[in-house]
């Protein structure tokens, strides 16, 4: 079991996975604004890391069945 499963069918329409990414983003970006760069951080990081896993990597065919 993974941390952030980016394979999960959950991810597997696409706007999913844009709104998963803009909001992370967004609220990241909102957070600068208002002056807390701790949550800002956080949040822009967590943007990044759904990219690249949820666009970059991201595959979306059904996983092969463990044995």
């Amino acid at each position: 079991m993974k941390f952030f499963d980016f394979d999960h069918p959950f991810f597997r329409p696409l706007w999913r996975r844009i709104a998963t990414v803009g909001v992370t983003a967004s609220w990241g970006i909102f957070e600068f604004l208002m002056g807390n760069h701790f949550w800002g951080t956080l949040f822009v990081g967590i943007g990044a890391l759904s990219f690249y896993g949820l666009f970059i990597t991201f595959n979306p065919r059904d996983p092969e069945p463990k044995d």
